[in-house]
């Protein structure tokens, strides 16, 4: 049971098995029942079960995240949306361990045969075993930003939304982002008509960092009235502050790009040579999740959604 958003860091930190996502949503369906919405548990593929709260074909805008926790071996998601060659050479970088491991796994088995189709098994196994291990391995233990900060700052967003102002938006859970954007897919397959129009507000890692950063993608960016319509969203605050990001390389890796009109949400910190980037995720060290982004990004949304 949870009485207040924040209780997810608290209560239901990991949520990866099936254990724990059930438990996650047997506490979230109570509370969200509590503020007055319809809540219901929509199943797709791979056993996907998003949570939609709300009306989710009559809404002019859906605020998203997705609640399922990563796996970990250890290797940081390090992501510089905005630096293509530093997200280049990093990409390089985890692709050349992942070939060290196979190369160390090949050569451990040679001094034991020098039969070379055992060896190179060996190098495969080891190799796209950590590939495996890093989306389907065991949970990462620390998860408080990706992607508890998502969720916590949807579920207030659902607690603050004027009574009036509710049929004006719905609030979608996705399950299985993890996996591949799973979640977010079979919703976007079973809300084609609805999806086609709406503009979908995708929470996802913002509980870290001072820099707050909208990515619409390469749909809305063509369309000039929605575009225009993001600018409202921007705003500052004595320490925070939320921008849009119209042009130019952005990687922002989330559910949002699953829809036409999807919008990434993401915080960052800012260093010189690098620009933004968010560097913690997927590793132990995913602690943080600053409560002053949670209520800086409620505040953004709901003026966003009441007064558009």
């Amino acid at each position: 049971m949870i009485t207040e958003p924040m209780d997810i860091l608290n209560f239901f930190p990991i949520r990866k098995s099936k254990k724990q996502k059930q438990a996650f949503r047997d506490a979230v369906i109570p509370y969200a029942e509590g503020l007055g919405y319809k809540v219901t548990v929509e199943k797709g593929s791979m056993g996907a079960q998003n949570i939609i709260i709300g009306n989710p074909d009559t809404a002019k805008y859906l605020v998203t995240a997705h609640y399922d926790t990563p796996a970990s071996i250890g290797l940081p998601n390090f992501i510089t949306p905005c630096n293509f060659p530093v997200f280049l050479i990093y990409q390089i970088l985890v692709v050349g361990v992942f070939f060290l491991a196979a190369f160390v796994a090949g050569l451990l088995v040679s001094f034991f045969t020098d039969d070379s189709l055992v060896i190179f098994w060996a190098a495969y196994i080891a190799y796209f075993g950590l590939l495996f291990l890093m989306m389907f391995g065991p949970a990462n233990r620390n998860n408080a930003n990706d992607n508890t900060s998502g969720v916590v700052t949807l579920l207030q967003i659902a607690a603050s939304i004027p009574q009036d102002k509710c049929d004006h938006v719905c609030f979608v859970l996705f399950d299985l982002e993890e996996a591949g954007l799973i979640g977010s897919a079979a919703y976007r397959k079973a809300h084609k008509a609805a999806t086609d129009k709406q503009i979908i507000l995708n929470l996802d890692c913002v509980g870290d960092g001072d820099e707050i950063v909208l990515f619409p993608t390469s749909k809305l960016r063509k369309d000039a009235s929605k575009l225009n319509l993001l600018e409202h969203l921007v705003t500052s605050g004595d320490k925070k502050q939320l921008r849009l990001h119209r042009k130019g390389f952005a990687y922002c890796p989330s559910d949002h790009g699953n829809f036409p009109y999807g919008v990434g949400i993401m915080a960052f910190h800012r260093m010189k040579g690098i620009g933004i980037y968010c560097d913690r995720i997927h590793t132990w060290r995913d602690t943080i999740l600053e409560e002053e982004n949670v209520l800086f990004l409620r505040d953004a949304l709901l003026r966003f959604i009441t007064e558009n």
